[in-house]
């Protein structure tokens, strides 16, 4: 399961692209409970959040998500904002072998002036074994990110997700060298559309960019977010 859960800060920062949603709606404690009562229903076995808030993560959603049986690991943003993306796995499921806390700002490369983040878990296979839990299976290389919204630096965001697949390849390239096949599953919101150069790159694995606009074609307005559904 993969979520933008839209952080309070952010919201009320830009209110004016959710006047669609009415403002009861918009609350955290309103909008907490339904994302709790949605993870407790479909019980994904791993779990990827974008636009965390730091309070929100470190007084609500991890202490809640932790008795549901998910281990956490969260990466805030770099630069003042306070939100971040976590990623959170079964602890009877899987057991965690690498971390990488990616941060994409590089203030010595000009278009790496962003403060976004990733995250990108190795994970082991776990099967009951009557008494115990065995490793059995191929790992599993687990990325999460939320990279630019703008819709005029595709370049930016290039610049990103080339950095996240570099990890992801480092990380695959490690097992096989141990002679292991990882399988690899990529969530996050990544502000592009299916049909834009920035999804071509992944699912193609190239792209020939020289020519392309910075804006790499239109993405999904953010005023156009849904609201989760009201039980």
């Amino acid at each position: 399961m993969s979520y933008n859960i839209l952080a309070q800060d952010l919201l009320d920062l830009h209110p004016y692209l959710y006047t669609y949603c009415p403002l009861e709606l918009r609350d955290w404690g309103y909008r907490c409970s339904l994302l709790l009562q949605e993870i407790q229903k479909c019980q994904p076995d791993i779990l990827c959040l974008q636009e965390v808030q730091e309070n929100h993560y470190e007084q609500q959603l991890q202490p809640a998500l932790s008795l549901m049986g998910y281990t956490c690991v969260f990466k805030r943003r770099t630069g003042p904002k306070p939100d971040g993306c976590a990623t959170c796995y079964r602890g009877s499921r899987f057991v965690c072998a690498a971390t990488t806390q990616l941060e994409y700002f590089r203030p010595e490369t000009g278009l790496l002036d962003r403060h976004n983040v990733g995250v990108v878990l190795l994970l082991r296979p776990l099967v009951d074994q009557g008494a115990r839990l065995t490793e059995r299976g191929p790992p599993l290389c687990v990325a999460n990110t939320h990279l630019l919204f703008s819709p005029r630096r595709g370049d930016v965001k290039l610049a990103q997700l080339a950095i996240l697949l570099a990890e992801i390849d480092r990380v695959v390239k490690s097992c096989r060298s141990s002679g292991e096949h990882c399988n690899v599953v990529l969530c996050g919101d990544l502000n592009a559309v299916p049909d834009t150069p920035l999804c071509r790159l992944i699912t193609a694995g190239s792209l020939f960019y020289r020519g392309l606009s910075r804006r790499l074609r239109p993405q999904r307005p953010e005023a156009h977010r849904v609201p989760p559904p009201a039980v």
